[in-house]
């Protein structure tokens, strides 16, 4: 998002990007658990021509929300971790500090 940020902190905010304008309000769009790497691309693309910027910022933070554990990716598919079910059901604002709170509890 922003260069002058460290590496980390530019991670975490590509991952809270994406978490909070792409996959959740997609993921209550559908209502599902899971979604393909099409509809995640129709969705970054709109956000990314809405907010006049490259694809890059949300392809890395994708690929972070993956390694983070909170998004599982299957062949071209992508499902959010079991923990967040929960707020999907209810459709629940679930923003990225949430997420990330009920993935690494134990």
């Amino acid at each position: 998002m922003l260069s002058e940020k460290g590496k980390y902190a530019s991670a975490t905010a590509n991952r809270r990007f994406v978490w909070n304008q792409i996959v959740w309000p997609l993921i209550l769009e559908i209502n599902d658990v899971a979604f393909s790497l099409k509809q995640f691309q129709v969705r970054r693309d709109q956000i990314c021509k809405e907010r006049d910027m490259t694809v890059t910022v949300p392809s890395r933070g994708l690929v972070s929300l993956v390694q983070k554990g909170i998004l599982v990716k299957e062949n071209n598919a992508y499902s959010i971790h079991f923990r967040l079910i929960p707020y999907m059901r209810l459709r629940a604002d679930c923003d990225y500090a949430t997420a990330i709170h009920e993935v690494r509890i134990k």
